[in-house]
């Protein structure tokens, strides 16, 4: 399929979840960030079609809870590690070998769990991701849940309204994306260095992860690290971005 319409495919408990394609070639599923889907992190900004060009198959999944996918409500449906288990399934769904997989922020964070648990790309990409991030998961995305249960409540003009505003404008649903934190599992020392896929980690110089992010690189016996501008979000849509993914990719044994 060369074209981005949506098809489907069946988590571990049977919710259907949506996923696009783009181009022909050596499979390349990426996972995009929280919040966000994968028509707005890969389709829109370019990003897949560049990759594509290159001679790629571009998967791109949303996440449960997020776009196209299944947006249950009930926290049973956001059991640790989740994510990865939908990734994992993807793969075994559409009967990938021969491929790589990338992901940034929560999707690369998801790509080292979903190598941790047995995956077995020829190369993956984590971008937007530290050492301190993917070992440490307990607490984090505090932020993100007062957000996603005060809609209505924030200042006028205020950085939390302007982000509402965004989230109801894209057709977010925060009563599931408030869930998507309690997916979130920890990464052992042990577990990364038994990963001897080639990994790219890549974040943008203003990114908080930047201050971790080569030591997630040097955790991994095949990691190497590289430093874009930017900030968290910003990075992903810099030229340096999709040059490095494809430059990775070309020129890296799968």
């Amino acid at each position: 399929m060369s074209g981005s319409s949506v098809r489907y495919f069946r988590g571990p408990d049977g919710l259907r979840l949506a996923y696009r394609e783009r181009g022909q070639g050596r499979p390349l599923v990426l996972l995009h960030s929280y919040l966000a889907t994968a028509e707005a992190t890969w389709i829109k900004s370019g990003i897949a079609a560049a990759i594509a060009r290159h001679g790629y198959r571009v998967i791109m999944p949303d996440m449960r809870g997020h776009g196209d996918s299944a947006r249950p409500h009930d926290p049973a449906a956001y059991p640790p590690d989740v994510l990865a288990d939908d990734g994992l399934l993807l793969v075994e769904q559409l009967g990938l070998t021969g491929y790589d997989l990338g992901g940034y922020s929560l999707g690369g964070r998801t790509v080292v769990r979903m190598l941790a648990r047995g995956a077995a790309p020829g190369r993956a990409v984590v971008g937007g991701q530290g050492l301190e991030a993917v070992l440490h998961t307990a607490g984090r995305g505090g932020r993100f849940r007062h957000l996603l249960s005060s809609f209505g409540t924030f200042e006028p003009g205020s950085p939390e309204q302007a982000m509402e505003d965004r989230l109801k404008a894209a057709g977010a649903d925060p009563e599931a994306l408030v869930n998507i934190p309690d997916t979130f599992a920890s990464t052992s020392p042990d577990e990364l260095t038994a990963i001897m896929v080639p990994v790219l980690v890549l974040t943008g110089a203003e990114d908080g992860h930047d201050e971790t992010a080569a030591a997630l690189a040097d955790a991994l016996p095949g990691g190497q690290y590289l430093r874009l501008p930017g900030n968290h979000y910003s990075a992903l849509i810099t030229p340096e971005f999709t040059a490095a993914v494809t430059g990775f990719l070309d020129s890296s044994p799968g």
